[in-house]
């Protein structure tokens, strides 16, 4: 089974920042992509950036150029950046990998986290 636990939101006025972090755990063999999700209430989950292991990166329009995102391989953990932040960023936050987990046999899954609140004030 592979675990990915989130850390590091809050609560934030509006142009600070914050630091996500994401760590899997579990039977992993390797990850492929991993990704930060959001949802704000009422809203679908929407992609903010993704990350491959190779080191590409994508993001939403709506967080380039303040969002950064990054991993540690080594640590299978993925972080994201978020500077200068803004009262429409308020949102559960998800981390997503995309897993290749092995006990007896190896296949490829998506393993959620459990979100982490990130809330801008104005």
């Amino acid at each position: 089974q592979v675990q990915l636990v989130e850390s590091g939101g809050g609560l934030v006025q509006a142009g600070g920042s914050l630091r996500l972090s994401c760590a899997a755990s579990g039977s992993i063999f390797s990850i492929n992509d991993m990704a930060w999700y959001r949802q704000a209430p009422g809203k679908q989950r929407e992609l903010v950036a993704t990350a491959t292991t190779g080191g590409s990166t994508n993001y939403a329009d709506s967080v380039k150029g303040r969002f950064t995102i990054s991993r540690d391989n080594a640590k299978n953990t993925v972080y994201l950046q978020m500077n200068s932040l803004k009262p429409e960023d308020t949102a559960v936050y998800y981390c997503a990998a995309d897993v290749i987990t092995q006990v007896t046999v190896r296949y490829l899954a998506r393993f959620w986290g459990q979100g982490t609140q990130v809330t801008v004030s104005s």
